[in-house]
């Protein structure tokens, strides 16, 4: 027997398995394990915070739409009124088992962004559109897209025909002005009769024209314009008590400035008050009372904080935010709308707002400036963009990804559940925390390119409750069944370079409950005994760790558990929430406690994948893995450099950076896209330059101009990715700056 366990590696590794020695699969290839463990100790069910009052409903489930923004009822009948970003506006029933729609109103080469109807349209048929564009691209001499740097903001003013279309041939422009990126996009009427209108700064990050606190232009503002009694030949006054009359260069049609992206502002009718969702950068997100002559602060300040605290601030001072909420709850603020219905009382008079990137829902009442009632009222998978009451009450709110949703009642639950583990001891899916020792029913897995998280050791399981199985996809995302625990545990070298130091700092979950992923962070303890779920809020800690090359022999490394909301902003619906288990990044060979196998392989097996049997029985893989595609280590040098550089870009960034995923730039990086349409090679940069030269986001064998490097290189501000990193990955930085140097320029290819 002592003989045959001194040979067992070496026949695993031929695959001469015997039922003695290895687990095989159908085709006599190694299995890796040789039967499945029924999970039956999981307790991670539930949530440890309380139930939210509401939860969303597809309303309109027949009806898709193309990156939707904005929702709203239509004046002249009871139909309401989709604005699709490119420039068109669609009429949808009331009715919600309706599937069909026509064309309210196109405009070529620009984007549209909402939409308000005059308080008088029962007499004047008028109908205002914010629109932005040309969006033509430009390119310089040598073809190289620059990107629209001549697009303006437009308030467009069109009249609507019997048959309940805007008419085209009436478009009349009220006023224009140049914005590229940062549009704003709103409108409002005052209880005053004015037209109210936002305005972004106009470029795509931190303010790059400084023109947050520059009021001699009309971007990162609030305008206010009198449509009513127009001065001769223009389409407007400007009133007589707007705040900068007597400013020298002053832009008069200003009402309020020092926005970053004013996203959705409403008017609420019980005071006229307006509240302006205003889009953050680094750190804040803010709600904005704005009142007469007021200044946000952009960019000087980021809501109460500092920013660009070195620049030239306006002429007034800051009015602080009505509510910040800090990026570690929310991302990408969208303003709402102050509800007037009877449906739900307890929300009668409170704003409702929400947030693109987590998919939170927050209401709050107020008192003049003072904020007298706040809460999360709903938690979602969906990337809102615009909110909008019906006629009945309902709360509707437009989906980017292309649906509209209604809020209702969250239903009471339906059996009693357990506690949710506030420690890893109690979760029902360790057998000894104390050496990280897993039910034997987890499957341990690896990922072919691993994301950068500060040079942490890492040991990944799934967590399959009973028999279950997966919905196997050799492109995109897998399906997987309720109850199923994604476990991931990381660990630093105390003593850099020495594994013998290494200590276990975090386990994270990602439980699927409720067709949702919902993550959860455990922070270990000292003696490596247990960990403790984190709050909500996230939390930060500082290791000391040995290392010769710092001064003094030792650094301090900071280790980041996220927040709840900050696991959504990674684990999106765009990057289809589960990053590492799928085809891509599992297609690869494991080391099954000793015997390697392809891990594809391996959980069709197990009976893990929801595959139908052939006519003899067997269960099998649509293919052979290895006629499958899988990504590349990024840091094994023996691999094609360019195929490295993309598989470290689909890990690290394309979750973000790809379409709806919430990245703010145009760039797309997942691996399945195709080169030319990435927008990265030649392509100028719409957010920071870091004062390089010629800067392009990958300048063709000039790694010095690229700020994709500079975005490599940096921690914190300008740094990505953005979340969780205290340190910069060298080696993925000597690779990708090596693969920059050989990229070629269209033309020498």
């Amino acid at each position: 027997m002592n003989h045959l366990t001194r040979l067992l590696p070496a026949l695993l590794v031929w695959g001469l398995a015997t039922n003695l020695l290895a687990a095989t699969a159908h085709d006599g290839l190694p299995s890796g394990l040789d039967k499945r463990i029924p999970l039956t100790t999981s307790r991670v069910v539930g949530s440890p915070d309380p139930a939210l009052p509401m939860r969303a409903k597809r309303a309109w489930p027949g009806m898709d739409f193309k990156k939707p923004l904005f929702l709203g009822r239509d004046a002249g009948s009871d139909r309401f009124l989709v604005v699709e970003q490119a420039a068109r506006i669609l009429p949808i029933s009331r009715d919600q088992s309706q599937s069909t729609t026509n064309l309210f109103l196109e405009l070529a080469d620009h984007d549209f962004y909402s939409f308000h109807f005059h308080p008088g349209f029962a007499t004047n048929r008028f109908v205002f559109v914010f629109a932005n564009g040309p969006n033509k691209l430009q390119t310089n001499s040598a073809g190289v897209v620059l990107g629209g740097t001549n697009k303006f903001n437009r308030i467009l003013r069109y009249t609507v025909t019997p048959e309940g279309n805007a008419n085209p041939a009436s478009e009349y422009e009220i006023i224009k002005w140049w914005s590229n990126g940062h549009n704003g996009g709103e409108m409002a009427f005052g209880l005053d009769g004015m037209l109210y209108i936002t305005s972004g700064d106009g470029t795509s990050d931190s303010d790059g024209n400084n023109s947050g606190q520059d009021i001699s232009d009309l971007n990162s503002g609030v305008l206010r314009l009198d449509i009513e009694r127009p001065d001769a030949g223009k389409a407007f006054s400007i009133p007589k008590d707007n705040p900068f009359w007597d400013i020298p260069k002053a832009r008069p049609e200003l009402w309020a400035y020092g926005f970053r992206n004013p996203w959705r502002m409403t008017m609420d009718p019980a005071d006229g008050a307006l509240l302006v969702g205003d889009i953050g950068q680094d750190l804040w997100e803010m709600i904005q009372l704005v009142t007469r002559g007021a200044n946000f602060g952009w960019s000087v300040r980021e809501g109460n904080h500092p920013f660009h605290a070195q620049r030239v601030p306006g002429p007034h001072p800051v009015t602080p935010p009505l509510v910040e909420h800090h990026h570690a709850e929310a991302r990408s603020i969208t303003g709402g709308v102050v509800y007037q219905g009877s449906k739900f009382p307890e929300l009668r008079g409170a704003y409702i707002y929400g947030d693109y990137g987590t998919g939170k829902i927050w209401a709050l009442k107020r008192k003049g400036s003072k904020v007298t009632w706040h809460r999360e009222i709903a938690d979602t998978p969906h990337a809102m963009v615009g909110f909008c009451e019906g006629r009945a009450g309902e709360i509707f709110y437009v989906d980017y990804a292309g649906q509209l949703y209604e809020l209702e009642p969250m239903p009471p639950a339906t059996k009693k559940r357990l506690p949710f583990p506030k420690k890893l001891s109690d979760s029902g899916l360790f057998a000894k925390v104390k050496g990280h020792v897993v039910q034997p029913a987890l499957i341990p897995y690896s990922v072919n390119s691993e994301l950068w998280s500060d040079g942490a050791h890492k040991e990944r399981f799934i967590a399959l409750p009973g028999e279950s199985q997966i919905g196997f996809a050799e492109g995109g995302g897998w399906k997987f069944p309720e109850e199923t625990v994604l476990v991931k545990s990381f660990a630093l070298d105390l003593e850099a370079g020495n594994p013998k130091s290494r200590k276990w700092v975090e386990t994270r979950f990602m439980l699927f409950e409720q067709n949702e992923w919902v993550g959860y962070s455990y922070r270990w303890n000292d003696s490596q005994t247990d960990a403790e779920l984190v709050e909500a809020k996230g939390a930060d800690r500082d290791y000391k760790i040995k290392d010769a090359r710092a001064p003094g022999g030792s650094r301090k490394q900071t280790w980041h558990y996220p927040s709840r909301a900050e696991c959504m902003t990674c684990h999106s619906r765009a990057a289809q929430y589960v990053l590492g288990v799928n085809t891509l990044q599992m297609n690869r060979d494991h080391d099954y406690a000793g015997g390697k196998a392809n891990q594809l392989r391996t959980l069709a097996h197990l009976g893990a994948f929801t595959l139908k049997p052939d006519k003899a029985g067997v269960v099998k893989l649509p293919k052979p893995p290895e006629k499958m595609a899988s990504l590349p280590n990024p840091y094994d040098e023996t691999a094609d450099l360019t195929l490295r550089a993309r598989s470290y870009l689909h890990a690290n960034c394309a979750h973000c950076h790809v379409e709806a995923g919430g990245g703010n730039s145009a760039i797309t990086l997942n691996w399945t896209t195709a080169p030319e349409k990435m927008r990265l090679i030649g392509i100028a940069p719409q957010h920071d330059k870091f004062g390089l030269a010629d800067a392009l986001i990958v300048a063709p064998g000039a790694p010095e101009r690229s700020t994709l490097i500079q975005r490599m290189l940096r921690v914190g501000q300008g740094g990505m990715p953005p979340l969780a990193k205290s340190l910069v990955d060298e080696p993925a930085l000597k690779m990708l700056g090596e693969w920059i140097r050989q990229v070629k320029t269209p033309e020498g290819k």
